[in-house]
């Protein structure tokens, strides 16, 4: 066993430094004053060969892979201090400190708090099975929050966790260990000091987080990383607060996509149209008309597999024509009707697969451990099966050219990557090509799904160059974000799953994955009970991928009218889905700047407040909408926790005000959506009511806006279609909302996407008193006291006393301009 105990030398090298120790070497980097690479290497190589960085300060033989993706730094020059007992180097920002004996390794801000400290003597350790540990210290009472997409409660401290990505169909949410996603990635927030800290472990090795749970009497608490191979990688990734360690975090792993608008609809699915045993595509073409004659709104179709099927076997890149008679058509009519396929492909190919021998002949599969002249053999969908093997050029080639020819040309630009996991190929030294290395499915199995994702925005750009892909996976690594939309898995139809699957969304929110969902309404298991059903739409909605989904085991499908009596309450949560698209829109955007979640944990907002420290269930809708969802059974009652530091407005209840800092019952029925907005908040909707995503323009535009803390926000809009935002064919305008006495809302605008909206209305809330006047650039508006003459009016304001709120209204002037609202004394007696 090897053992770090002590640091012999320091050495410059170019500029990296490494640290000789008397076990491994120790390459530390030093990315930017807020990222710090420290890579203990045992076998001393250090080798640069990443699938995942999208930010790096060295050359690395898969560049060329990821050209136009990949950002090349100068790494920062630290200041270097080294004396008998330390060694010390300082960025400005983070400061890292080794203890020459009895090794130990800390982490300070640039205030001298302590952020991080490795377990003194004993940091770094390679076993006899060649399994890596890195072990910290730890405080009993941190809160851990991240490591990808995990189940139970939001903050891990005390759990065990895996990092293997498995096929958890039916998973307990509470309780299942592990799930689709192979993220190595936590922050860790110190509750004496109101600080975190971002931990990035980049290998892919099957590893283990022990975030407490373990205890020795020998030494002090503890945490540690363990990993069946490779390198101890690890990133430090620091930041001000949350907030800034996700994006520094994503800036790393690499920036969120744009999805098109279409992603963010309602996405129909079902296995049970495919699998009908003909005329399937008829059967959709009737699903999508249902859902528009009874008042839905819909944007796309995940097709499930059902329609690669040869005798009966799932066969990807195959079309049961019995069931789909002419895709090419069917594909034409659904995009006629606003409802884009996303036809589901998978990684492993049956052995009776019709074009198999044709796929060998190309050598795209995964090769047997013992003789690499065979391809490795794994259980599949119907028998035993091959995988493909995406970190080979050849086969990356061969998918791109077969999913072009036999999916994308066919008639669709989104592409749904399911069963991507490799968890039933068993023998971990089954053989991968690496690019030409040559390597284990061990070292790079998580990779596989989010390389499959890459190629699968690759292709539909090389087919439509100006077409933006919508990619969705279950599964992916690191990364992920930056190629696709991803959801947690097929869970189960229950209760818990409405609940636990709210602390996986946002837990993959702090890991770097803004556009994560749930199958709403449950894959597995039976039919949503009538209330269940309800609070889960109402539930899901808030989430960035939104798809009703099932393959119930009681011969039912789930769809949004299931339920007569109910019906109303789910089109009018959905229909309230899509006037939201000016919000959820900005959100997508803000995402792809710094990685910020669509639904976000409260700690990401409101890390100085304890009471949300262990909040799983409550989130932020974006920045300003807090959602506290029925998620039990019988509820009449919620009560919800408002965090501190800043006023709130029950969004339901004429904006009644709330101070921050407090726990409130409210009183809920089967149509309640408890909502609460931040004071500063502002918030754009449709005034008109969209159908479609993707097709329908918002032509009236409302905002909600709390004055009381000064805000800016960009309104983001473009086609939502095409990559033509690239070009700077967008429109983004910067709202700045100032003052208190007097409230400035300034508008301004750039990019040159056309302007859509013909009228503009302002709803501001101001609970004591009513403006004394409002001005639109320097137009003074019409005052109305009467409310039917002013919904008469195109222009104008009024103050509701009902909502104490005025409602400021005018056509949309297409200019940079000022609103002006003042609530200034008036002294109306002149005295």
């Amino acid at each position: 066993m090897e053992i770090c105990t002590k640091i012999k030398s320091c050495e410059q090298a170019g500029k990296f430094y490494i640290l000789h120790t008397d076990s491994p070497d120790i390459k530390i980097y030093f990315l930017t004053d807020e990222i710090i690479r420290v890579r203990v290497s045992f076998d001393k190589e250090f080798a640069e060969e990443s699938y995942v960085l999208s930010a790096e300060a060295w050359d690395d033989r898969l560049d060329k892979l990821f050209e136009g993706e990949r950002v090349k730094l100068e790494p920062i020059t630290p200041d270097v201090e080294e004396t008998d007992e330390k060694i010390t180097f300082s960025t400005g920002k983070l400061w890292l400190e080794f203890d020459k004996e009895n090794i130990c390794m800390r982490l300070y801000d640039e205030e001298g708090t302590e952020l991080y400290s490795s377990l003194a003597g004993n940091p770094f350790t390679l076993d006899s099975n060649n399994r890596v540990t890195h072990y910290s210290r730890m405080n009993e009472d941190d809160c851990f929050y991240g490591f990808g997409e995990k189940g139970g409660a939001l903050n891990k401290n005390k759990e065990f966790l895996r990092q293997r990505a498995t096929d958890a169909m039916g998973y307990d949410p509470e309780k299942c260990d592990t799930m689709y996603k192979h993220i190595p990635f936590y922050i860790r927030l110190n509750r004496s000091t109101r600080k975190a800290i971002g931990i990035f472990y980049h290998n892919f090795y099957e590893s283990v987080f022990n975030m407490g749970r373990e205890k020795s009497n020998y030494w002090p608490r503890y945490t540690y990383w363990q990993a069946d191979g490779g390198d101890i990688d690890l990133f430090f990734v620091g930041g001000e607060n949350i907030k800034r360690i996700v994006d520094n975090y994503t800036f790393l792993t690499g920036r969120p996509a744009l999805l098109p608008k279409r992603a963010l609809g309602y996405q129909g699915s079902s296995m049970y149209y495919p699998e009908l045993e003909k005329n399937s595509d008829e059967a959709v073409l009737n699903f999508i008309d249902t859902i528009k004659e009874e008042g839905f709104p819909i944007d796309g179709f995940h097709l499930s597999s059902g329609y690669t099927s040869v005798n009966g076997k799932r066969c990807v890149f195959t079309w049961n024509t019995t069931r789909f008679k002419n895709p090419r058509e069917y594909f034409s009519a659904m995009n006629d009707k606003g409802a884009q396929n996303v036809p589901n492909v998978k990684p492993g190919i049956l052995l009776v697969h019709p074009l198999f021998d044709e796929f060998v002949s190309k050598g795209v599969f995964v090769k047997d451990s013992k003789d690499a002249s065979k391809f490795a053999v794994g259980s599949w969908w119907g028998g035993p099966g091959a995988f493909w093997d995406y970190t080979k050029p050849e086969a990356r080639r061969a998918w791109k050219d077969y999913l072009i020819k036999n999916v994308i040309d066919v008639g669709t630009n989104s592409i749904w990557d399911d069963n991507c996991e490799y968890d039933s190929l068993i023998d971990k030294d089954a053989k991968v090509d690496f690019d030409g290395k040559g390597g284990t499915i061990a070292q790079l199995k998580p990779l596989m799904s989010t390389i499959m994702c890459k190629i699968g925005g690759d292709a539909v750009r090389e087919h439509d160059p100006n077409a933006r892909p919508y990619i969705v996976c279950r599964s992916g690594s690191a990364g992920i974000q930056k190629y696709a939309q991803t959801w947690c898995g097929d869970n189960y139809t229950s209760w818990a799953s409405l609940k636990y699957n709210i602390p996986i969304i946002t837990g993959m929110g702090l890991s770097g994955q803004p556009n994560e969902g749930a199958d709403i309404g449950g894959f597995a298991g039976p039919a949503p009970d009538e209330e269940l059903f309800v609070r889960w739409v109402q539930n899901g909605i808030f989430q960035a991928r939104f798809s009703i989904h099932s393959a119930s085991n009681d011969n039912t499908v789930t769809e949004p009218w299931m339920f007569r009596n109910s019906t109303d309450l789910i089109r009018n949560a959905i229909l309230f889905r899509y006037r939201m698209l000016p919000y959820i829109y900005s959100a997508e955007y803000e995402a792809t700047l710094t990685g910020s979640p669509i639904m976000r944990a409260l700690v990401y907002e409101f890390q100085n407040d304890p009471n949300v420290w262990e909040e799983s269930f409550e989130f932020m809708f974006g920045r300003d909408i807090l959602v506290a969802n029925v998620i039990e059974p019988g509820e009449k009652v919620k009560r919800a926790y408002l965090p501190a530091g800043t006023k709130w407005y029950d969004w339901a209840d004429n904006f009644k005000c709330y101070e921050g800092g407090q726990f409130v019952d409210i009183p809920v029925t089967m149509a309640s959506i408890p909502m609460f907005i931040r004071e500063g908040a502002i918030i754009p909707m449709a005034g008109n009511q969209p159908m479609s995503m993707e097709r329908d323009k918002v032509t009236s535009l409302h905002f909600t806006l709390t004055p009381g803390a000064d805000r800016d926000y960009t309104l983001y809009d473009d086609d939502g279609v095409t990559n033509n935002f690239a070009k700077g064919i967008f429109r983004k305008t910067n709202i700045k909302m100032t003052g208190s006495s007097v409230v400035k809302v300034e508008f301004t605008s750039e990019g040159s996407y056309e302007d859509f909206v013909d009228d503009v209305t302002v709803e501001m809330v101001r609970k004591d008193r009513s403006p004394f006047w409002v001005a639109l650039g320097d137009k003074k508006l019409e005052h109305f006291l009467n409310r039917r003459k002013f919904e008469a009016a195109s222009e104008g304001w009024y103050y509701s006393q009902t909502k104490k709120a005025v409602i400021v209204k005018y056509p949309n002037p297409k200019k940079n301009i000022t609103l002006t609202v003042s609530f200034e004394d008036f002294d109306l007696i002149g005295m």
